[in-house]
């Protein structure tokens, strides 16, 4: 009871201390991504708060399983360096007997891997992917700064506004310069205003005059207006599942419709359970660490080894999606491959096997020199 509880209540003050470091880092990374974005005109600049947590949501099976496998391998590590597991040896443990405290402190952290890579991992997605387009098919009225030249979504129109006003679908003393129809037209207006006619967005303009002048120059076309419309936005629809990134897509939708892309990227939400898991054994085994060495090998060899199969496991969606690999062939290659590998070394440190070159065997009375 005491080694479970001791084991436990350490791993809980390391774990907590490497989330609160490594959230703090990738929110700092997400914040800087963010605030680029939205100086490219990408995110609006009021919801950079909420894009960075969206952001950060759904990076966090990521984030959650890095920080389990650190704080296991720091732990062990400390408790290799000041000989408590030479204590705990002595007492009649072995190392295989650490897997069931660890696992046990881990199961809540697995079990908010799999719902973040599940559940979480999409639905960030899909609330980042319908601000961003929601700010893109903002109305052309609402980009324009007043007493700036600004581009329309489509970047073939050019809007001036003399000043601001208290209503954002309204303006005062606009020009308008476009090219339509190989055409190059110059419309000026004393006000104007976004009205919604069924399904698509006008741009009703009052009290001004329209040139219009061919590319060719053959002649110049000037008239006058008391109202003209001119339609600006999209019908409005929404996007159907088929236009939905695959990233945004629900779980449940991916095993609906089990194409390659969709199983590619089930395979890696899957994948980032599976690894978690693994994870926890080959912290076990890879925090081994000699007291007279170096404090930090084993753990840059564990960052290092995340690393690769970070990698390795969006090598594989790859490959999936590519029909290079099924994604059986990739969940058992890939995972089951590494929980081999984390049995086999456990056994091997377990059982303190040897080779046997390695093994010197004692002198015999007759060989000791005189």
């Amino acid at each position: 009871m005491l080694f479970h509880s001791t084991l436990r209540k350490e791993l809980s003050r390391s774990f907590g201390a490497t989330l609160v470091i490594l959230v703090t880092i990738v929110m700092t990374m997400m914040l800087i991504r963010t605030l680029g974005l939205a100086s490219k005109g990408s995110v609006n600049p009021s919801q950079v708060l909420l894009v960075m947590t969206y952001t950060v949501l759904g990076y966090m099976p990521t984030i959650l399983s890095l920080c389990l496998f650190i704080s296991i391998v720091g732990t062990l590590s400390r408790m290799y360096r000041d000989s408590e597991m030479v204590i705990w040896f002595s007492s009649g443990r072995g190392l295989a007997d650490f897997g069931p405290p660890l696992f046990r402190f881990a199961w809540p952290v697995l079990l908010l891997i799999a719902v973040f890579a599940l559940v979480g991992w999409p639905w960030a997605n899909s609330q980042t992917d319908a601000m961003r387009e929601q700010y893109e098919r903002r109305s052309d009225i609402e980009r324009v700064t007043p007493g700036e030249f600004r581009e329309s979504a489509g970047r073939y129109r050019v809007f001036f506004i003399d000043k601001d006003t208290p209503d954002s679908s309204t303006a005062t003393n606009v020009f308008i310069s476009s090219v339509e129809r190989n055409m190059h037209i110059i419309t000026s207006a004393r006000s104007g205003r976004i009205d919604d006619i069924g399904d698509a967005r006008y741009l009703l303009l009052s009290n001004g005059q329209r040139l219009e002048r061919p590319i060719a120059p053959t002649g110049i076309k000037i008239s006058e207006f008391q109202t003209y419309g001119a339609r600006i936005g999209g019908d409005g629809r929404a996007a159907t599942d088929d236009s939905t990134p695959v990233r945004a897509r629900t779980t449940l939708t991916l095993l609906r419709d089990p194409n390659k892309t969709n199983l590619a990227e089930f395979g890696w939400r899957i994948g980032m359970v599976l690894a978690a898991c693994n994870f926890v054994l080959l912290g076990l085994v890879v925090s081994s660490v000699n007291p007279r060495g170096g404090r930090s090998g084993n753990l840059l060899f564990a960052l290092f080894a995340f690393v690769v199969y970070y990698n390795l496991l969006n090598l594989g969606q790859t490959w999936v999606g590519t029909s290079r690999l099924g994604l059986g062939e990739f969940l058992l290659a890939l995972h089951g491959g590494a929980l081999l590998l984390g049995l086999a070394w456990l056994a091997k440190r377990n059982f303190n096997w040897q080779r046997r070159g390695r093994r010197a065997a004692a002198p015999s009375p007759q060989d000791r020199p005189s």
